[in-house]
């Protein structure tokens, strides 16, 4: 059992990790760059998501990259931050922050991304090999499959696995959380691959 005194002590710095990775998830840059640009609000069109891909349907490409980069850095931040500030448990934390935050952002009433690019950034600040490896799966799956939400799901699927393989058993057990979080965000477009009626990558 912990030390009653020990938890004390570490709890509020615990939630304050939390918190922090929370806030910094909660940024919704495809929102917030879209606006900038004078698109408007990005969840009017497409699939109404605040993500890369719905960006990418705005016919601007630099947008959807730099919202892509906003929305992993955010992850990357908020572990590294934390980790600086209070080492590797509590980053730990606040990369379940940030990713709660992508996906439920108090700013928009809790409907936020289905937080991929928030995956491979937190995995990015913690094992940047992990990164590595999701990114080398999805591009894998994605020439074969040509679809980026398979790719994307058997990615994540597949990274806990690795992480365990490799003896990181506290990212492992992160990782399966968050992984069990894209996945039942991408509840509609595993529906759409099932019955094969998902949009593949390059279709118009």
């Amino acid at each position: 059992m912990p030390d009653p005194i020990s938890w004390a002590i570490a709890w509020p710095y615990l939630v304050a990790s939390l918190i922090i990775g929370y806030l910094l998830g909660s940024i919704p840059f495809g929102l917030l760059l879209t606006r900038a640009a004078g698109l408007g609000d990005i969840r009017s069109i497409g699939s109404g998501n605040i993500g890369t891909t719905n960006v990418l349907r705005t016919g601007k490409k630099s947008l959807a990259a730099a919202t892509l980069l906003g929305d992993a850095l955010k992850g990357t931040a908020a572990v590294l931050i934390v980790f600086y500030w209070a080492g590797i448990d509590h980053a730990i934390v606040a990369g379940l922050g940030a990713f709660l935050g992508h996906l439920f952002p108090i700013w928009l009433k809790f409907k936020g991304g289905k937080g991929v690019a928030t995956y491979i950034g937190i995995i990015l600040g913690l094992y940047w090999p992990g990164a590595l490896i999701f990114c080398a799966i999805w591009i894998y799956v994605a020439v074969f499959t040509r679809y980026s939400s398979f790719s994307a799901l058997t990615a994540s699927l597949a990274t806990p696995f690795i992480l365990a393989g490799l003896g990181h058993w506290q990212l492992a057990e992160l990782f399966t959380l968050l992984t069990i979080l894209i996945w039942a965000k991408h509840h509609a477009n595993i529906s759409r691959l099932i019955k094969g009626t998902e949009s593949r990558i390059g279709a118009k």
